[in-house]
Formats: structure tokens, C-alpha cells, sequence
């Protein structure tokens, strides 16, 4: 005789989180079949049935609904491993996080490896602490902030140029002025923060 399944309901904030959670394209996937597995047993779903619906085992699904009838949306997360706890040491920790956001002379920001080397830590602890602090000091975002009222037109015709080149004739591109050095960006550029890169205009 199967087990009857356990009763399970969203409030409004439990609803829009897990749509949110299902419809945000850095989801994990595991976290996905989760959210699915809660929204499907609200819906008063058997557990074979959810099953079936997301290719897994009613061994699984009955694990993520008794915890998110336990816990709620923090039940969705890993629960804590058995063995010995990872130990960091804390002000290490907190230097890779504060010191990020200030580039290392010469360079315009940390690499994994030399900030482990700067702290004293592994890379993968780094790597670790960025990622759970969603930092990305690899990526930068472009930007171009214009006031003229015809930009869209006239960077149309410079894109048309460049797609489309006048019959027999040489289409020319000039970035810097000669002997020129361009050390200044046109706009302020944003810093790297927690859940956003770091951000630059494109020209100077």
C-alpha cells in the first residue's frame, strides 16, 4: 500500500519565489527539479505522478516535499554533509571578499590564483568564496550613454557602412588619435559589486 503523500501548501511569497527560482537561467538544474517538485505537490500531485512528470524516483520527490514541508524554501537547498566541517580561516576569508573590488597594481583586477596567493589561500577557495558571494571579477560590461538625438540613426549608418561597403572603395576605422594617449574613459565607470560586474564605457 503506498504512503499517502503529505499535504502540501504555498503561501503567495513560497509561489513567486519558486516560479522565480524556475524561470531564472542560472538555476541549477537540481534546484529546478526541486521548486517543480514543490509546485506539483501543491497542486495535490501524487508523488508517482511527479515522478513521472520529471523523469526522477519517488524516493526523490518524496524527500524534497517532506523537506519543503519541513523547512520551507530553505529546505530546497543541500543539507549539511556528514564528516569533518571545512575550516577558513575567517580574516583570509574576509580579505578575499573586501579586496576584490581594489585591482592589484599593474593589473586591472584579481585572478583566482594571485589572490590566493595574496591571502595565503587555495584557489578553489577563492573560487568558492566569489562564487557564494556571487563576485565575478573576470567580467566586465560596456557600456555607451549618448545625448545626441540622432545617435540611432547615425550609428545605423555606421553599422550599414561596415555591412554594406560602397562598391570599390576602402572602409577606414579610426580608435585613437595618433601619438595621442587616451587615459580617460568619456563616462564614470562602475565598480564590481556583489551580483554585478564591474562596468567601463567603450570609448574615451
Amino acid at each position: 500500500m503506498a504512503r499517502p503523500k503529505l499535504p502540501l501548501e504555498l503561501t503567495p511569497e513560497q509561489s513567486r519565489e519558486l516560479q522565480r527560482l524556475i524561470n531564472a537561467p542560472a538555476t541549477p538544474q537540481k534546484l529546478v527539479r526541486r521548486a517543480r517538485i514543490a509546485q506539483l505537490a501543491a497542486q495535490g500531485q501524487s508523488n508517482e505522478a511527479i515522478a513521472t512528470a520529471l523523469a526522477t524516483s519517488t524516493v526523490t520527490v518524496g524527500l524534497w516535499r517532506q523537506r519543503f514541508v519541513d523547512l520551507g524554501l530553505a529546505g530546497l537547498a543541500e543539507a549539511p554533509r556528514p564528516g569533518r566541517p571545512a575550516t577558513l580561516d575567517a580574516e583570509k576569508a574576509r580579505r578575499v571578499l573586501s579586496e576584490v573590488v581594489q585591482p592589484p597594481k599593474n593589473s586591472g583586477r584579481w585572478s583566482c590564483r594571485r589572490m590566493a596567493r595574496h591571502v595565503g589561500l587555495s584557489k578553489d577557495a577563492v573560487q568558492r568564496l566569489w562564487a557564494a558571494n556571487d563576485l565575478k571579477p573576470h567580467r566586465t560590461r560596456t557600456f555607451k550613454l549618448s545625448n545626441d538625438p540622432e545617435f540611432e540613426l547615425k550609428f545605423g549608418d555606421v553599422i550599414g557602412l561596415y555591412l554594406d561597403p560602397p562598391v570599390r572603395s576602402v572602409v577606414l576605422c579610426c580608435d585613437e588619435k595618433s601619438q595621442c594617449q587616451a587615459l580617460e574613459r568619456t563616462q564614470p565607470g562602475l565598480p564590481l559589486k556583489q551580483g554585478a560586474v564591474c562596468t567601463r564605457t567603450h570609448d574615451y
